[in-house]
């Protein structure tokens, strides 16, 4: 058996887009399988990866993050009630199941469509058959003065993180003042099931865990308020169950501030647009949502609102092979950017670019509205669910918290977060008899001694 010098070796040539070893990896000594890169890592993209797990093709999926967020609890990670690690999960766990995937850590900078290629931010260029851009959306504060400033958004794991934090940095602040009347003012801007959740799941947090943890502050000192433009809360639920919702909310100490939009947040306030100022130490922005900026560097149809325009089978117009799914997508059927239709989208994305990959003709998006629900305490909650035959079951109190929590747990990724979160939900909401569940606490700083002075020798 002989062996080659490496210094003589001759150096084996590499594919254009071969900086992460992608045709080693998911191709053998045969011609390479048709390529397919999925930008985003969220719902659609997530479907969209996993609709083709038996697909002849290779896969790379895209991410800026190594993990995907189950966004529909991040409120309950900002309120203390879960942990970040039980709402992610890391991408790369996907290859367990999928050996045609491939995960890379990185941010799409620029498309060639011409060539059918794009760009990351590494200045690496990789090549695609296919592409999938379902890259989600981002915080919408509308041009509001001060809200970028000074409200806190809650669409990433590191915003949730960045409220809790700040939570209890100032419910300790609070504890700390020599005024009795010192607490804590937190205004949540939105009434859609977002605001309506971040409410309920505050009001929880002090009326079960946080009153006999903080005697300090008295009263009425920890308040929460609901802003909402619209003159009722969960303006797409049903009349009945926006009215339920409120009264629930009214029960539980939460104020409610609706018909006046916010014109201006400051500091320690929100200025609506009828003159009103309400003090605020905290206030979270749950009221829109719209497409990263970037979208717009890469060569893509957008309508006025920044997201791409896609025909009914989610290819993007003028654009053969190149599809958009998701929250960034707008699709002839205007579907609502919620975690469903998401889903459904990505999927349909996989057996599209299959149909492609045959000669067959792709199909139409049809979606199939499940409903929609909202929880806003324990034991309380609305759910609108969608029969067969246009038929609609609406749910109130105790059955509704309990469909709320089963859909819930089921839709996250992974035995482990569904266990996790089971666990802690059910400790937060749950069992009559555990009244005052402990939060999960923020990182406050440290109280450090002042460092000592050097000693000065006297000679």
């Amino acid at each position: 058996m002989s062996v080659t010098d490496p210094a003589h070796a001759t150096p084996e040539p590499e594919a254009p887009d071969d900086e992460y070893g992608l045709e080693r990896a998911l191709t053998g000594p045969s011609e390479p399988l048709p390529h397919v890169v999925v930008v985003g890592g969220g719902f659609a993209g997530m479907a969209a990866v996993k609709a083709l797990r038996d697909a002849p093709v290779r896969i790379t999926l895209i991410d800026r993050r190594v993990y995907n967020t189950f966004q529909p609890l991040l409120y309950q990670v900002a309120t203390g009630g879960l942990n970040p690690g039980d709402v992610t999960y890391f991408l790369r766990g996907l290859r367990l199941k999928q050996k045609n995937l491939h995960v890379v850590h990185e941010h799409l900078v620029e498309a060639d469509h011409e060539a059918k290629k794009i760009r990351l931010l590494n200045d690496h260029w990789i090549s695609y058959d296919h592409l999938v851009v379902a890259t989600g959306v981002t915080t919408n504060f509308f041009g509001t003065p001060g809200a970028k400033e000074f409200a806190f958004p809650m669409y990433s794991r590191s915003q949730a993180m960045r409220i809790r934090d700040n939570l209890f940095i100032r419910l300790e602040r609070a504890a700390k003042s020599k005024r009795t009347d010192d607490g804590l003012r937190v205004v949540v801007v939105g009434g859609g099931a977002t605001g309506v959740e971040v409410a309920g799941a505050l009001a929880e947090l002090r009326t079960a865990g946080l009153r006999p943890a903080y005697p300090e502050i008295h009263g009425d000192a920890f308040e929460v308020k609901v802003v909402q433009r619209g003159g009722e809360i969960l303006k797409s639920f049903a009349p009945q169950l926006r009215t339920y919702a409120a009264q629930e909310l009214k029960r539980r100490g939460v104020s409610l501030h609706l018909g006046a939009g916010v014109a201006a947040v400051e500091k320690d306030a929100v200025v609506l647009t009828d003159g009103t100022r309400i003090h605020a130490d905290l206030t979270v922005w749950s009221a829109g949502v719209h497409p990263h900026e970037e979208v717009g560097g890469w060569g893509l149809p957008q309508d006025d609102s920044g997201r791409i325009r896609v025909g009914e089978d989610l290819q993007v117009e003028g654009l053969p092979g190149v599809f958009a799914a998701g929250d960034v997508a707008a699709s002839p059927a205007d579907l609502p950017q919620l975690a469903q239709p998401a889903i459904q989208g990505g999927e349909l994305v996989g057996r599209n670019i299959r149909a492609l990959l045959e000669g067959r003709p792709t199909a139409a998006l049809r979606y199939v509205d499940k409903g929609t629900m909202a929880v806003i305490g324990r034991r309380a909650a609305v759910a609108e669910i969608n029969l067969p035959g246009g038929r609609a079951i609406r749910l109130t109190r105790g059955v509704a918290w309990l469909v709320w929590l089963f859909v819930h747990i089921m839709s996250l990724v992974g035995p482990r977060n569904r266990v996790t979160t089971l666990a802690g939900l059910v400790t937060r909401y749950g069992f009559p008899f555990h009244r005052r569940p402990v939060p999960i606490v923020g990182d406050v700083p440290t109280v450090r001694p002042p460092k000592p002075r050097p000693r000065q020798d006297v000679g």
